[in-house]
């Protein structure tokens, strides 16, 4: 779990504000964490939970990986 810690602010719009409460609303959440997700979002952060989910679903398909050349091999079709 994350701790907050940095604390900003911002000035918006009635719109923005109004809409950003709706959203809130509509999704169960606070308007902060609307936010924080926007942010993340857009930013392009993979919230930690989602990088714990996909190390677990790799883990447990105990694939074969391969090399990044021969994974252009595969793209390109040049089968050996």
């Amino acid at each position: 779990m994350c701790m907050y810690s940095e604390r900003f602010q911002i000035l918006l719009t009635p719109y923005q504000r109004r809409h950003l409460q709706e959203e809130a609303k509509r999704r169960g959440t606070s308007v902060t964490a609307l936010i924080r997700e926007a942010v993340d979002q857009h930013l392009g952060v993979i919230p930690e939970g989602d990088r714990k989910r996909a190390y677990r679903s790799i883990i447990a398909r105990q694939a074969r990986f391969v090399s990044p050349d021969q994974l252009d091999d595969l793209v390109e079709g040049r089968f050996e």
